[in-house]
């Protein structure tokens, strides 16, 4: 059974983000875990014990740990931000979700699994902990864009003998995780048991123009994700 976190928002009593910061992490967290709850904790006692847990207003803390892996502020009781914007992204949310769910089974869609799902899947190999098998796949596969093997290349991550694959030929069984990169396609159909999040990005391989300016877009994808897994994996 996949394990259901804990998810606590602290805030203060007159933070200006504190109903938002509860909107965005409910919803993400019924779309990511349905069966867990958001316990709201409003701390106003810098003494109380619960304001040594609230690293500024909103704090999120999964399973016990910071949204961001903070141990301490310096004024608890103040606004916080994150990355300068008073909430986090809902995929930072998303990734300490997994961190806590720890899935075992990933997928990794897209159309034609030829850039974004064969990048991520050439990531998640190299960065996902022991234990984990990790896939990607398409509703119309092609083939591996070598800007995709080429911008890999660059990091040190080897996927030249990656071949595209059809949803159908992964073993649905074993998926316990899907994650979706389409942006404005529409995204292939998985018909397994299993927690389902959207990380829409742009088709690196529609864009136009010279040789330079298409790798330098397959570059922002893989940096976009490379992103979204360090959030998430560490």
């Amino acid at each position: 059974m996949t394990h259901v976190p804990t998810i606590d928002l602290y805030t203060t009593p007159h933070c200006p983000h504190a109903d938002a910061a509860l909107t965005l992490l409910r919803t993400v967290t019924q779309q990511v875990v349905p069966a867990a709850t958001v316990q709201h904790h409003v701390v106003a006692d810098p003494q109380a014990p619960e304001a040594a847990l609230l690293l500024g207003s909103p704090t999120i803390r999964i399973d016990g740990g910071d949204l961001e892996g903070l141990d301490a502020a310096d004024q608890p009781l103040s606004c916080r931000a994150y990355d300068g914007a008073p909430l986090p992204p809902a995929w930072r949310i998303e990734a300490a979700l997994l961190r806590a769910m720890a899935p075992k089974g990933w997928l990794f869609l897209c159309v034609a699994n030829s850039a974004r799902s064969q990048i991520a899947e050439g990531l998640a190999r190299a960065m996902a902990p022991a234990g984990v098998t990790v896939w990607s796949a398409g509703s119309a596969p092609t083939r591996v864009r070598p800007e995709a093997v080429a911008v890999l290349e660059e990091i040190g991550i080897d996927i030249s003998s990656h071949q595209s694959k059809a949803v159908g030929d992964i073993p649905a069984s074993q998926v316990d995780l899907v994650i979706t990169l389409c942006g404005e396609e529409e995204c292939p159909l998985f018909l397994g048991q299993a927690t389902r999040i959207h990380w829409g990005l742009d088709d690196p391989a529609s864009v136009q123009g010279s040789d330079p300016a298409r790798l330098d877009a397959f570059r922002r994808t893989r940096d976009a994700l490379r992103t979204r897994f360090a959030a998430w994996l560490g």
